[in-house]
């Protein structure tokens, strides 16, 4: 279950469901921004932020209902974010899982040209980077400070990242090569 304004509030001063704080640039931030197409109506605004919010506290119960009601699991805020961003950058691999499955767009690129995979990268969660691979996420996609996920982890100290990306590349190419 979502949590209220006041409780959102009471969680932000706790640091619940935040990013690490972060001070080299504007990228970490993970709240809740007005829907991209801001000229459509608030009902729907408020749905995509709802959808947002449910990925960003692990609400898979939310995230379904509102993907049955008929909004699009690739809806983007108004920082061209998505639930993906959102489920990566927190470490939320129930919801990662389900947009997998949903097939959403597991390179979507925000406002920073940041995909999923930056974030969770960033954020140092080693089995969301991993099922991100797998699905297909890339290594080399450049955000606009020209870094890669790789880049992200490296600055971020973010090692075991760094070993869950060789050995997931690593197993990839082993069984690419056993089939052929």
């Amino acid at each position: 279950m979502r949590c209220s304004k006041n409780q959102n509030q009471t969680q932000k001063k706790k640091g619940i469901g935040q990013k690490p704080s972060e001070t080299r640039n504007p990228q970490t931030e993970i709240g809740i921004g007005r829907w991209r197409m801001g000229a459509e109506t608030n009902g729907v605004a408020e749905k995509v932020d709802d959808l947002l919010e449910a990925a960003r506290y692990n609400d898979i119960d939310d995230l379904r209902t509102l993907a049955s009601d008929g909004l699009s699991l690739h809806s983007r805020d108004s920082q061209g974010r998505t639930a993906l961003h959102m489920a990566a950058a927190n470490g939320h691999m129930t919801i990662v899982e389900y947009l997998i499955s949903e097939g959403v767009d597991i390179n979507a690129l925000n406002d920073e040209n940041n995909a999923p995979l930056h974030w969770a990268c960033l954020n140092g969660h080693v089995e969301v980077v991993k099922r991100l691979i797998l699905a297909g996420a890339s290594l080399s996609l450049l955000n606009r400070y020209e870094r890669t996920p790789m880049d992200e982890a490296i600055g971020a100290e973010k090692m075991e990242i760094i070993d869950a990306i060789n050995t997931t590349v690593a197993q990839m190419e082993l069984e690419n090569t056993s089939m052929t």
